[in-house]
Order: structure tokens, then C-alpha cells, then sequence
């Protein structure tokens, strides 16, 4: 039996949420439902701005370092007394690809999850340590460039400079409370910022993040529940594109539904944007669900598109995506005709462990790209309950991990760009 003694020590909480390693047992990942070994290119160290959660009624799972053996612990000595214990995990800074899901015995569990990227997490040598690698290291992304004591500063002196209609307050919102990096941006007066135009949209999406019906669980977003006038989103993407370094304004936010609903709006708008200025990149955000708008869009001055997929297999998209009036091959047909008028067309590729990695997938994938000739791939953690998604996916297959994964696609594609950011294109004129 392989030493175990350098993986990190398991973690667990108490009914308070209190953060404990354990004195004996190691941290162990799961792949889907599988428990796996974790190696020691698995673990990097948590970065600062990551976060902690623990998991009620989950008790954790740790390996025996003298076994090798797998335990569920769902009690432990805290303070002289015996208490349940619960499995703790990490969400990871953006731009980190993870690799395991936590150990957790999820059987227990009533309840669905948040919308995190739960992540497995040990401790060890003083720090905590994640499953997961770097994808992609931004500083325009980073935490650290997104305080808020400066923002509050920075909206005031917003408001002074341009008029404040209803969809400045709107993102004024989601820079405060839902606390969006890209509506911060906008008040920063830098790099990527958010144009949300669509109260509607034509998908259920099982993780969506504005929009969960009753007795599930609650969404992260609210929703904009107006439809912008083509004056307001001009006057907000020319002063951006004008005035922001490596600007980028994006329609399809996570504080919408799908902005193809609104097809004709954003065509009209983008027409309108080009008139007045040809700095910066202009990109759609969408699910690709209607490759007719997609051209109109794509006509009309559109620099980039991002399109989103959880699989590259049809049945796994539908069951993620539940689309309405609109299949998984409509999606690929969006995709040839971006690429087709000219954009840069990206996916963005919504991975879990256990699902993506799977040998179905990466044949599926693989000859997505080779017919659809794209040009970037997101790799972004699907944030979702991890019972949710794989008794919707009822996929078995054996997979093989997310890091060979993405390695193996690299070396078969290396005129294909890979991270975890849209990317600024420089000046459409």
C-alpha cells in the first residue's frame, strides 16, 4: 500500500459551523460517486479570497493513513463530548478549475444545495489546501482588485458623471449585494461590464442562477425584472467602451434570463454603439438556442459569443439545459454561423467531476471542436447541488480525471485557447 501520510488531514464542522482537522484521517475527493485517490499534483494551496462552507447532515469522509481504507465519520470528540460531525469544502477563487468533489456521505441529505462550486479541501503544515489547478490567472479578475470600500466611492462618483436610470440602479444592485465583479467593473470604469436586457429566457436550467421555482433551492440573482430602452443601454456601452481600459461590454449576465429573447433590442443597440465608437470588444453571453437571431446579432457589430454547454452529448445537454422550443443541435448551428460571420466564438464549458470526465465526453467533445473550428474554451465550475446533478445526468461512465482532461485537449487542439475569462479583443476599428 502506498504512504499516505503527506495528504493533507480530513476537515469537518460542528453543528455551528465551526472548522475542525481532524487529529488521524486523511482528505479524500470523489469523482461523481466514486470515491478516488488523491494525488500530490491534485492539491494546490487555497488561495485568500476562496471560501469555506460545510455541508449539514453530510458527515465526512476521510482515508485511514494506515489502511488506506475509506470511513465515514459521523461523530468525533469536540471539547470532551460527542457530536455529529459534517463534511466541510472549499469554493475556489475564479480562474481555478477543481478536481474532486468533498467526500461526503450525501445519503442523509433532505435538502438541495446552493449554487457553489463545492470543492474538496484538507489541511496540513498550517494551511488548507484545495483539489483543483489553475486554469487561468487574471489580474483583472482578482479579488483583491474589488474592494468595496472603494466601489461605494466610485458609484457616487458614477452617478455624478452620467444619468442614473433604471438600469444603472439595477447593477448598482448587483454590485452591492449580489457583489458581481463585472457591474463592479462598470463603476471602476474598467475592463469587462455587464449590458442585462432579458427578463425572459427559454431554458430550466437545473443551476440557474435567477431564476429556481418553488421548493427548490434559492437563487443567487435577482433577475432585472424590466426591459432596458435602446437609449439606456447605448449611453451605459459607449461611455464604457470610450473611457475603460481594455473595455468589453457584455450582454447575458448571470442577473438575466437568455438575451437572445431580446434579439432585436440588443441588433438595434449594438448598430446604434458602433456609430458612435469602435473602441473595445462588444460580446454576447448565450445558450445559442436560435442560430437566426444569432446571425442578426452577429451582423449587427458583434465582436466574441460564449456560448454555454454543460456536454458536448445531447442527452446530457437536455437534461441539464431542459430547453424550451429550441435542441442541443440548434446550438451547434449557432456556433458554425458565429464562426462563419467572423466572431470569436467561445464555449463555455460547465465541468463536474465524474460527468465531464468521462471517455464519451471527450470523443464528443473532441469532435465538437473539430467541426465547429472554435476558439476559446471556458473551463467553469458547473455550481450545483452534487446529488442534483448526477441523479439528473444518471450517467455511469468511468471517468478519469479533470486535469487529463483538459491536458489531453490541449495537446490535441494547441490553436485552441483554454481559461476561464472573455477575452478582450482589442478595437473593432
Amino acid at each position: 500500500m502506498r504512504d499516505l501520510s503527506w495528504l493533507p488531514y480530513m476537515l469537518f464542522s460542528d453543528r455551528s459551523g465551526r472548522i475542525y482537522e481532524h487529529p488521524y484521517y486523511r482528505m479524500a475527493g470523489m469523482f461523481g460517486e466514486r470515491l478516488v485517490p488523491i494525488n500530490p499534483e491534485d492539491l494546490i494551496p487555497m488561495p485568500k479570497y476562496s471560501k469555506l462552507f460545510y455541508l449539514p447532515d453530510c458527515p465526512p469522509i476521510g482515508i485511514d493513513p494506515q489502511t488506506g481504507d475509506y470511513v465515514i465519520v459521523s461523530e468525533e470528540k469536540i471539547n470532551g463530548r460527542k457530536e455529529r460531525i459534517y463534511a466541510v469544502c472549499a469554493f475556489p477563487e475564479p480562474g481555478i478549475v477543481r478536481t474532486h468533489l468533498p467526500a461526503a456521505d450525501y445519503s442523509r441529505k433532505k435538502y438541495l444545495l446552493p449554487t457553489w462550486g463545492y470543492t474538496a479541501v484538507g489541511f496540513k503544515d498550517g494551511r488548507y489546501w484545495i483539489c483543483g489547478f489553475w486554469i487561468e490567472k487574471n489580474y483583472r479578475w482578482d479579488p483583491r482588485n474589488y474592494d468595496d470600500r472603494v466601489l461605494l466611492k466610485k458609484i457616487e462618483e458614477y452617478k455624478k458623471r452620467y444619468p442614473c436610470g433604471r438600469l444603472i440602479r439595477h447593477l448598482i444592485n448587483c454590485a452591492l449585494r449580489n457583489h458581481c465583479f463585472a457591474a463592479k467593473n462598470l463603476f471602476y470604469v474598467r475592463w469587462e461590464a455587464p449590458v442585462p436586457v432579458s427578463r425572459k429566457c427559454n431554458a430550466r436550467c437545473l443551476g440557474c442562477i435567477s431564476f429556481q421555482p418553488k421548493g427548490s433551492f434559492p437563487a443567487s440573482h435577482k433577475r432585472i425584472n424590466f426591459t432596458p430602452k435602446k437609449e439606456e443601454i447605448v449611453e451605459l456601452a459607449v461611455n464604457h467602451l470610450e473611457n475603460a481600459p481594455d473595455p468589453i461590454v457584455s450582454f447575458g449576465q448571470g442577473c438575466e434570463g437568455e438575451p437572445l429573447m431580446e434579439y432585436r433590442l440588443i441588433a438595434e443597440s449594438i448598430r446604434e454603439i458602433r456609430k458612435r465608437t469602435k473602441k473595445g470588444t462588444i460580446n454576447l453571453n448565450t445558450n445559442g438556442s436560435d442560430p437566426k437571431k444569432v446571425k442578426i446579432i452577429a451582423e449587427s457589430g458583434l465582436d466574441s459569443i460564449r456560448i454555454s454547454l454543460n456536454s458536448a452529448r445531447p442527452e446530457l445537454y437536455r437534461a441539464y439545459f431542459r430547453p424550451k422550443g429550441y435542441d442541443f443541435y440548434d446550438v451547434v448551428e449557432s456556433m458554425y454561423i458565429a464562426k462563419r460571420l467572423g466572431l470569436y466564438v467561445m464555449i463555455n464549458y460547465l465541468i463536474f467531476p465524474g460527468i465531464t470526465d468521462q471517455e464519451e465526453e471527450f470523443s464528443a467533445l473532441k469532435r465538437l471542436i473539430e467541426e465547429t473550428k472554435i476558439n476559446f474554451i471556458h473551463f467553469k465550475n458547473l455550481c450545483i447541488d452534487p446529488v442534483l446533478y448526477l441523479n439528473s445526468m444518471k450517467e455511469k461512465g468511468s471517468p478519469f480525471g479533470i486535469r487529463r482532461f483538459v491536458q489531453r485537449l490541449k495537446k490535441e487542439f494547441p490553436n485552441v485557447e483554454f481559461g476561464y475569462f472573455n477575452k478582450y479583443l482589442g478595437d473593432a476599428g
